[in-house]
């Protein structure tokens, strides 16, 4: 994507008052165009083909089909823009199922400007984020019924410098980000994420993570 160009973004939030809400607020960020709005999922998977957007900003719950059923609609067709989920964050078992089906990115609808362009930016880069609060929330969540941890195969043991590591991911840093962290290479950094896929048998960092959530690696929860 041309770095001049700005952000071209989608708005899907059955909430009219929320949708013109989170339009007004991007138009402050120059870096960032909505191009369209749909009112449910439906309206989403027709806009998307229509506009072809950067970055899909998507409800956790709408009328007609949910995030979840949107994404794993997406996922059945050719063009599957990076798809941000906004929510209240009132049911993990919904916030587990959408980061499952392919969501790139996660926060809260309470969060600000700057953090919500952030993530916008991060995805339209090819990155994942999910705002450190929603999985720090889901580690408590998910530490409150252990049998949840027995779903998968046992995972084998973490490093201590693969669990920093992990603890990053969680919060959004992309490998770059992690190696400035932890003054490491950015190569070292790769060849640590991929052991880590490897070992907790993930297909990717956000099933990484979420992997992690349900094992308790995270030391005093997630940053």
């Amino acid at each position: 994507m041309n770095a001049e160009q700005p952000i071209r973004v989608l708005l899907v939030d059955d909430q009219t008052l929320v949708r013109q809400g989170i339009r007004s607020l991007l138009t402050l960020a120059a870096q960032v165009e909505v191009v369209a709005e749909a009112a449910d999922c439906i309206e989403a998977l027709a806009a998307i083909e229509e506009t072809r957007p950067d970055v899909v900003l998507l409800d956790l719950r709408m009328p007609r089909l949910d995030g979840a059923g949107t994404l794993k609609a997406l996922a059945e067709r050719d063009f599957r823009p990076p798809v941000l989920v906004l929510t209240t964050f009132d049911d993990d078992e919904a916030v587990l199922d959408v980061l499952r089906a392919g969501a790139r990115g996660f926060l809260l609808k309470d969060v600000t400007l700057d953090e919500l362009v952030h993530a916008i930016e991060t995805l339209a880069r090819g990155g994942r984020l999910v705002q450190p609060a929603v999985t720090a929330a889901l580690l408590q969540r998910l530490a409150d019924r252990p049998a949840a941890r027995n779903e998968h195969p046992a995972a084998q043991a973490l490093t201590t410098r693969e669990v920093e590591i992990l603890e990053l991911m969680a919060g959004g840093f992309a490998n770059r980000e992690i190696a400035r962290a932890l003054h490491l290479a950015e190569g070292t950094v790769k060849n640590h994420v991929s052991s880590i896929l490897l070992k907790l048998g993930a297909r990717d960092r956000t099933r990484a993570v979420l992997r992690g959530l349900e094992l308790g690696l995270f030391r005093g929860g997630a940053r």
